[in-house]
């Protein structure tokens, strides 16, 4: 007991000593720590030193050989497109040069490459990537390159695809071209720069030319500009080899790189009668602000207010269109007016300056326009078809999405081609008849599906199904009930066997009223008070809202199929359940499409942020909460890629079925009749309808997805702003 207790007492003590020395025992724990970190910097440092360039670990031309434990460059990758064969040359050429600096290299064609599946992966690859490209006849890319270039080029102008989408990405290129051709000298080599700056890919050079003509060729000939630029390039390969982080030499501005001192100098680019400082004088007055510059001045053109623009037109006349515009001869009415705007929609669309938002776009005549949508394309490679494939049955890729208007009643704050289009309370164009543009429209929507001959991926029947149009949405922009003989428009696409399916913005009721019957008729409801819609829609009409109901008014007075379709923006309108009831109740549509609005960029003409755009449970709740308002109303369908869903009356539920798809062969026999009989014969939407297939409907597993196709999912989805 006694040395138990002696035990106890010395333990004790030593807990107390322990106590009250704590601070000494704290600071030596501490110096031993700081110690051990000096060590193991030390000792780290000298291994790096034993390992620096110059040393036998690495090769004289400063690469790290493959067992250094950082790979600044993983490899090099070179990309050609070519039509006689120079570009091919040249890159071979290179090929055998990086391969003497003991680095990995491919030589590909760009007519074998798909560059949506294959340039995401690049962001993280390592590779340098090099892109040598021709200018072929009239500024196009060879035949090669075509897809690539087209699929490059929408991507950059493309709202869906983030800025950064290429981030990481490194990259040179050097054009092929020949300047006796002084409007298209090396076009393409210069676009794609710019595209893939404008996706946040990175320079690690200026960009470079070679030139054919060998009397303005800085070197003497094409062959030795090449040259010139492949020594260059080598040496800027092997600086980034060993861990240069600086993309380019020169600075970069709106997709531009603009080198300073004698570099500047070097590679600034042929113009042969147009300065670079004029183009991009040019390119900045064109451009819209969505894409580069939010803090641009807004490019809504009013049609009753277009005389206070024509100082700013006659200022570009002289910069980019000098003999293309008449601006002096242009009056404030009548034809020459609407003239006026069609050419400037056209510079828009046709210019070496390309607006972003209108890419794509095919005019046609004075006030009409097709665009390839961007479903059709998902659907001709077997990646799935739009909400109204699965709402309807629609074959995505036999698709014409049309307008016979691009004005507009409207300013919409979620307007996604952001007020590039013209806006006006009444027609002011010079008309062109429906068959002309019926014409021009199916010829202009077949030339862009047979581009798609031969690209990566597309299937070869739906190409060739592709090509004989079956379906047309008039809702590409502006708003087509304004077109005087939309019923001729409407009736010769009847006649063509396509379906119809006409949006309007319920400003133009007396329009609806005599609309003859198309497949589908839709009526944008975009809130539903009085206020909200000033705010969301920014009507021009000073009436609009009287003019809203009266159009929901006739909606409800039509036979065939109707819709409405209500787009959601956080913070703006999704909180007027109870109001939407009741604008329900008054036009008794057949169908009810919800869908969060989709981000359309940065742009001066709204406000609209990420932060607008709901989630997809969000527009389940709204829906699910909207339905139980509406007894006579269900939830038929959901598209959840789009963020929609559709909501069908109860007539359209037999025997405890959905029938939300249409019968299409079964309504052109109607709508024949119909016109046989001058319109005496009517039909109702209930004889036309088809099953909704289980995959389609609303809770099952495929979302609203085909499950005969295949879901593409990018690779860095994360670069993905919206889905639409």
């Amino acid at each position: 007991l006694d040395v138990s207790m002696d035990m106890w007492s010395y333990f004790h003590t030593c807990l107390v000593s322990i106590w009250l020395h704590r601070f000494y025992i704290y600071s030596a724990v501490a110096f031993g720590i700081s110690l051990w970190i000096v060590i193991q910097l030390t000792t780290t440092r000298t291994k790096r030193k034993v390992t620096e360039p110059g040393t036998a670990d690495k090769l004289g031309n400063g690469c790290p050989l493959p067992q250094a434990q950082e790979v600044h460059v993983a490899g090099v990758k070179i990309f050609y497109g070519s039509q006689t064969g120079t570009a091919k040359r040249f890159a071979k050429t290179l090929a055998e040069a990086v391969s003497s600096l003991n680095l990995p290299v491919e030589v590909i064609n760009m007519g074998d490459y798909d560059p949506e599946d294959g340039l995401a992966e690049e962001t993280s690859s390592r590779n340098i990537c090099v892109f040598l490209v021709a200018t072929y006849t009239e500024g196009q890319p060879p035949e090669s390159a075509a897809w690539f270039c087209k699929w490059l080029e929408e991507a950059a102008n493309d709202f869906r695809v983030g800025k950064s989408f290429l981030q990481g990405l490194r990259y040179a290129v050097f054009g092929l071209g020949n300047s006796a051709y002084v409007d298209h000298y090396n076009t393409v080599g210069r676009r794609m720069d710019r595209w893939l700056w404008m996706l946040s890919a990175s320079r690690i050079m200026t960009r470079a030319e070679g030139d054919c003509n060998v009397t303005l060729s800085k070197h003497g000939s094409i062959e030795a500009d090449f040259e010139a630029w492949k020594t260059k390039f080598l040496t800027r390969l092997q600086v980034l080899c060993k861990g240069e982080k600086k993309p380019c030499n020169g600075k970069c501005k709106k997709g531009k790189c603009k080198s300073s001192g004698k570099q500047s100098k070097e590679s600034s680019d042929h113009e042969h009668g147009t300065s670079e400082h004029e183009t991009t004088e040019a390119e900045e007055l064109f451009e819209t602000s969505s894409e580069e510059e939010a803090g641009g001045t807004d490019s809504v053109i009013d049609v009753e207010d277009l005389g206070n623009i024509m100082g700013h037109m006659k200022k570009a006349k002289v910069l980019l269109l000098e003999g293309v515009w008449n601006v002096h001869g242009v009056s404030h009415s009548g034809y020459h007016l609407v003239y006026f705007v069609c050419q400037f929609l056209q510079a828009k669309l046709n210019c070496l300056v390309i607006c972003p938002l209108f890419s794509g776009y095919k005019l046609i005549g004075s006030h009409s326009g097709v665009k390839l949508c961007r479903w059709t394309k998902s659907m001709l490679r077997g990646r799935g078809g739009c909400y109204k494939h699965t709402f309807y049955g629609i074959e995505s890729h036999r698709c014409m999405e049309a307008t016979p208007s691009l004005a507009c009643a409207n300013k919409c704050v979620f307007c996604w081609r952001h007020h590039t289009n013209p806006v006006g309370t009444e027609w002011r164009w010079k008309m062109d008849q429906p068959e002309v543009i019926l014409q021009e429209a199916i010829e202009k929507h077949q030339h862009m599906i047979k581009q798609f001959k031969g690209v990566s991926g597309v299937k070869a029947a739906r190409l060739e199904e592709a090509l004989a149009v079956k379906h047309c949405a008039l809702s590409l922009v502006g708003e087509p009930i304004m077109y005087p003989h939309i019923n001729r428009f409407v009736r010769l696409l009847h006649q063509h066997g396509i379906s119809t399916f006409l949006v309007t913005n319920a400003q133009f009721p007396e329009e609806i009223r005599r609309l003859e019957p198309v497949t589908q008729l839709y009526v944008s409801v975009d809130a539903s008070t009085k206020e909200s819609l000033r705010r969301i829609d920014r009507p021009l009409f000073k009436d609009f809202w009287q003019r809203f109901l009266d159009s929901l008014k006739a909606l409800a007075e039509k036979q065939q199929r109707t819709v409405y379709r209500l787009t959601l923006v956080k913070a703006w309108n999704v909180d007027e359940l109870k109001a939407y009831a009741d604008l329900i109740s008054l036009g008794k549509p057949d169908f009810i499409e919800v869908k969060g609005v989709t981000y359309c960029g940065e742009s001066s003409a709204s406000s609209l942020t990420m932060a607008n755009v709901p989630w997809h449970g969000e527009v389940v709740s709204f829906v699910q909460e909207l339905a139980r308002l509406l007894p006579e109303y269900g939830i038929a369908c959901e598209h959840e890629h789009s963020n929609c869903l559709l909501m069908a009356h109860s007539k359209f539920q037999v025997d405890g079925e959905w029938r939300t798809w249409i019968d299409y062969s079964r309504f052109q026999e109607l709508v024949r009749e119909y016109e046989r009989s001058g319109g005496s014969r009517t039909f109702t939407a209930a004889e036309y309808t088809a099953r909704t297939p289980p995959w389609a409907l609303f809770g099952a597993k495929e979302r609203g997805f085909d499950p005969l196709d295949v879901r593409f999912q990018r690779k860095n989805k994360a670069r993905d702003i919206s889905g639409c």
